[in-house]
């Protein structure tokens, strides 16, 4: 596929490639919606779907995640490319198993990780009438409910996390935008589920999902339903808060309804007029920022923990501030202590010196059931305001009044939209994003235009930056060793700890690694770290006669509950010897020998003289000077040494080898013949 891109951007033949994908697309889209682009009119303003014009930029999902790691050492996940609106969820019983559906090619695709890190693609059998605008919720027994439809919502159940489906549900029928709720509690109402869509249609499900009644109905002539499930006093569960949104693009009202029995019943308590006014609004009617269509979506939360604002509802949406057309949106938050009764005034979550010179907005956020603690992300063009240079920024609140400083959870920004939008026209470049979070911390997930097409880039948030100094390393195969610092140089408002283990793969047919991890001073054993910044050494020993070759040794953090988990990588080569020091006198001065076989494959020895004790660093280079293999990179006393170079992990052809050493330098030249 990446070959075909590179075609694609190759003069005018490959213009009418893309020309006939557009059309393609179109069709794709239908499979699984009939004449999907056909059932709706795109220049109605109070219409949120997805496009024609944003089809033309798909390209097929993958679950290759790549890790996206900035020179601090923080990393952003990259967990395919497919269009926009990554909605994600935790599993309350495992925080490793995440899931998240997202807008595609073929009206959507949904990912599932089991460890917190690597991410797989698994779709149901989608209904073939409908698609889009996908909404997932676990339950309290950990069992996955994935929801989709502009249509009629349609559930799909799963039992494992995400791997496989169920056929679907019709939950509630209505058009456009929806949404999907679980009582996580183990109240009365333990495990309900709620679901709702334009034109605020709203159902319930009282045996996890297997049917659905629908029990209210109420005007929301702009789309943006959203449901809380919160506790009713000393009960667990049971309260359902219901927000729907009426007016227009530029004059919002939100209206919340409120049931105490499980959405048997509910009924309007308050409404809340915002100014409605996300950037401009332009000639189609449209709010945009930078051409990209956006909407004041209610996002809502309750609070289900037992600290001191339990039952605590949050409302968080963009708004200009100050209010006006053409002015600059703020994430603002709104809080009620009486079940959507009475509110209090609107706080400004974003923390820059100066919001009213640039654009936040897009938030997303979720409140962790055991701890009270709410999860805010948004965009943010504080950086560059005047390029729309978009970065993504979060933070956190415990009782929605003080916010933790926000950070910036991007390793990279990018110009939003990305692809470019027209002017005065419907661009679609997602309507909403994800955040979801456990009791040690949260993931947020994003539509990231860094490459010029949508990519689902994630973050972990609070988080801990990790490094290794060295990434190649050669050993003997019997009582070899090799020292690597891991280190973890910055946190992103992480304090918990960071607890380090070891995998190598494939496994040795013969012999065997050893693993330490030990404090970096102190010759004791220690995996874990609990105070930032700080680092352990690693130490890789050989035992038993190892297996020649090459090896990659993993090295994992992780939170106390798992999360968050970053991993890396070395390369161990192991041949007959490591570092050898030969013997005998000690040099007199520095010296670099010719390696011994040249040409040679894949095995050959340099030999190198040090006079005196100090750093000493040994690299293999290519021919456009890039480091491909590291040799040597450690303190060695005076003497003479001799290291085996096993090239089995490079192509033929000529290399180079430099040894560097306080102050002195020489480069000799190998061949490598396979």
């Amino acid at each position: 596929m990446k070959n075909f891109l590179k075609f694609l951007k190759r003069g005018s033949s490959g213009l009418i490639i893309i020309a006939l994908l557009s059309l393609i697309g179109t069709e794709i889209f239908q499979g699984q919606g009939t004449n999907y682009f056909l059932n709706y009119d795109e220049s109605d303003p109070n219409i949120d779907r997805p496009t024609k014009e944003s089809l033309q930029h798909f390209v097929k999902g993958n679950d290759n995640s790549d890790l996206i790691t900035d020179a601090i050492g923080f990393d952003n996940f990259e967990i395919g490319i497919d269009n926009a609106e990554q909605m994600i969820v935790s599993n309350p019983r495992n925080p490793l198993n995440m899931q998240f559906g997202v807008n595609g090619g073929s009206g959507q695709n949904a990912y599932y990780t089991l460890d917190g890190h690597n991410w797989t693609v698994s779709n149901p059998s989608y209904h073939p009438s409908t698609c889009c605008d996908p909404w997932s919720a676990f339950d309290s027994l950990g069992v996955l409910h994935y929801g989709s439809g502009v249509s009629g919502q349609y559930i799909y159940k799963s039992t494992n996390g995400g791997q496989n489906f169920g056929t679907y549900v019709l939950s509630v029928n209505g058009n456009d935008r929806n949404t999907l709720a679980a009582d996580q509690t183990n109240g009365p109402y333990s495990n309900y589920l709620y679901a709702a869509i334009t034109p605020g249609n709203f159902a319930r499900s009282t045996d996890r999902g297997a049917t659905w009644t629908q029990t209210y109905a109420s005007s929301n002539t702009v789309p943006g339903v959203m449901i809380a499930v919160g506790p009713n006093g000393p009960v667990q569960g049971g309260t359902v808060i219901y927000v729907t949104n009426t007016g227009s693009a530029a004059n919002c009202t939100y209206t919340f309804h409120k049931s105490t029995d499980g959405g048997l019943t509910l009924a309007p308590v308050s409404s809340l007029n915002v100014a409605g006014y996300v950037g401009t609004l332009n000639s189609a009617g449209r709010l945009v920022i930078n051409n990209g269509r956006t909407r004041p979506y209610p996002m809502i939360a309750m609070d289900n923990s037992y600290g001191p604002h339990r039952g605590r509802l949050y409302l968080v949406y963009a708004s200009n501030e100050p209010v006006g057309n053409g002015n600059k949106p703020d994430v603002i938050l709104q809080y009620s202590d009486d079940q959507a009764t009475t509110w209090s005034s609107r706080i400004r979550v974003n923390d820059n010196a100066n919001p009213e010179l640039s654009d936040q907005w897009f938030p997303a956020i979720w409140c962790e059931k055991e701890t009270g603690r709410l999860y805010i992300k948004w965009y943010d063009t504080r950086e560059n305001p005047a390029t729309f240079a978009v970065n993504v920024y979060a933070t956190y609140t415990d009782d929605g009044v003080t916010f933790a400083p926000n950070q910036k959870l991007t390793t990279q920004s990018w110009t939003y939209p990305t692809p470019a939008c027209s002017p005065n026209s419907n661009c679609y470049r997602g309507d909403y994003d994800g955040m979801t979070a456990n009791p040690v911390t949260g993931f947020a997930l994003w539509y990231d235009g860094r490459s010029g097409n949508y990519k689902n880039i994630g973050s972990y948030f609070p988080d801990f930056a990790m490094k290794i100094n060295q990434n190649i390393v050669n050993i003997g195969g019997n009582n070899d060793s090799a020292t690597v610092y891991v280190s973890v140089p910055a946190v992103k408002l992480y304090s918990n700890k960071a607890k380090f283990t070891a995998t190598v793969s494939p496994t040795p047919a013969q012999g065997n690694f050893i693993f330490r991890f030990k404090n970096k001073t102190a010759n004791v054993n220690q995996d874990s770290l609990t105070s930032y910044p700080d680092s352990l050494r690693f130490t890789i020993r050989s035992s038993g006669g190892i297996t020649q070759g090459a090896y990659t040794v993993t090295v994992q953090g992780n939170g106390p509950n798992g999360t968050p988990v970053h991993r890396r990588t070395i390369t161990v080569n192991v041949g007959p010897t490591g570092i050898v020091n030969i013997g005998g006198e000690v040099p007199s001065a520095f010296s670099l020998s010719q390696n011994y076989p040249n040409p040679f494959n894949p095995t050959t020895n340099i030999k190198f003289d040090v006079p005196k004790s100090g750093n000493v660093k040994l690299n293999v280079y290519d021919m456009s000077g890039k480091v491909v293999q590291e040799l040597v990179n450690t303190a060695l006393n005076a003497g003479a040494y001799s290291i085996l170079l096993n090239a089995v992990n490079l192509s033929s052809g000529t290399y180079f080898y430099r040894l560097e050493s306080e102050g002195y330098t020489d480069t000799k030249k190998l061949v490598l013949i396979k």
